[in-house]
């Protein structure tokens, strides 16, 4: 079986150097940007995604008694087209389990530990576990059948951005060969972890770094689940859509209220879904869609679904 070489930092990083220098490829991008623009304004979609997008929720959302079994048929019922659960530590076989006895898929998994074992840390030995459990969690999802393994990469706490970035994408490659292999995409998301944006700033930000970031890995196996909500405190939500473009491989969803600097259940706050669900369409986004939200049981969960439905218009 075929491995990529391993590489030195300092040559890893000159490549990165490289690649973000290369006017070409970015402006490949900005073309492909505007070419699905153009395409979504040509075909005349409507307002709404339906046909386009499929709900999922993360698993600890799912709170009713019982088995994984019934933790999975509740979310069904309540119209959820997949779940995600978490790696390491999801159990394979019980999983595999609840996928057969409810039909119900796994469409992917959460890494667990990414907040306190980092890619950025400035401990060798910190990092070298961070790349075991991204591994194992590609490996788990895989195994379930899903495709994306959502990572928050580290903290700004960590050290200099001139530091962080080039070692948190010198360790997270390494794991690109199992990715592509095992057909899992590592998603990359965008939190308030005080990386790739000003913590400090304001709501005029842009999605540039986060750009250059993915684009630092130059694979296609790493991408954005770009979550709506997080970052509406810092910038305007379908403009990062656009930017980010085909490097969006999943969504993640939940309101925001800028007025009153607070996270919101996903139909509330001011996040502007009309221009969300353009810029969806202009980046042509086919795919899958989680609830990060407070969960509970099959009423809450189905009330849930149903804001989903609301706000990228699913039900036509």
């Amino acid at each position: 079986m075929t491995r990529w070489p391993t590489i030195s930092r300092r040559r890893w990083i000159q490549s990165t150097t490289a690649f973000l220098a290369s006017a070409p490829f970015m402006k490949g991008r900005s073309a492909e940007r505007g070419a699905t623009a153009e395409r979504a304004a040509s075909i005349g979609y409507a307002d709404g995604l339906a046909g386009r997008m499929y709900k999922t929720l993360k698993h600890g959302m799912v709170r009713v008694d019982g088995s994984l079994i019934d933790r999975f048929r509740a979310a069904k019922q309540a119209g959820f087209d997949g779940i995600e659960m978490d790696s390491p530590g999801m159990n394979v076989e019980e999983t595999r389990k609840a996928i057969a006895e409810t039909g119900l898929p796994v469409d992917g998994t959460v890494c667990s530990s990414h907040w306190s074992i980092r890619h950025t840390s400035s401990d060798a030995a910190q990092r070298a576990t961070a790349l075991d459990h991204l591994r194992q969690a590609i490996r788990d999802t895989h195994a379930v059948g899903g495709h994306t393994v959502l990572l928050v990469v580290g903290k700004g706490e960590d050290g200099p951005e001139n530091e962080i970035w080039p070692r948190s994408v010198e360790n997270i490659a390494k794991a690109v060969p199992l990715a592509a292999e095992l057909g899992v995409h590592i998603a990359i998301e965008n939190v308030w972890n005080q990386f790739l944006y000003d913590h400090d700033g304001g709501a005029d930000q842009t999605a540039e770094k986060f750009v250059r970031y993915v684009d630092a890995f130059r694979s296609p196996w790493v991408g954005m689940q770009f979550d709506i909500g997080n970052h509406w405190k810092y910038g305007d939500a379908g403009a990062w859509i656009r930017e980010l473009g085909n490097r969006i491989v999943k969504l993640d969803v939940k309101g925001f209220s800028r007025k009153e600097n607070k996270f919101t259940p996903i139909d509330e706050g001011d996040i502007d879904w009309v221009d969300v669900r353009k810029a969806l369409l202009e980046v042509n986004f086919h795919g899958w869609v989680a609830a990060e939200v407070s969960g509970g049981d099959v009423p809450a969960l189905t009330k849930i679904a149903a804001s989903m439905d609301q706000v990228f218009g699913l039900n036509g």
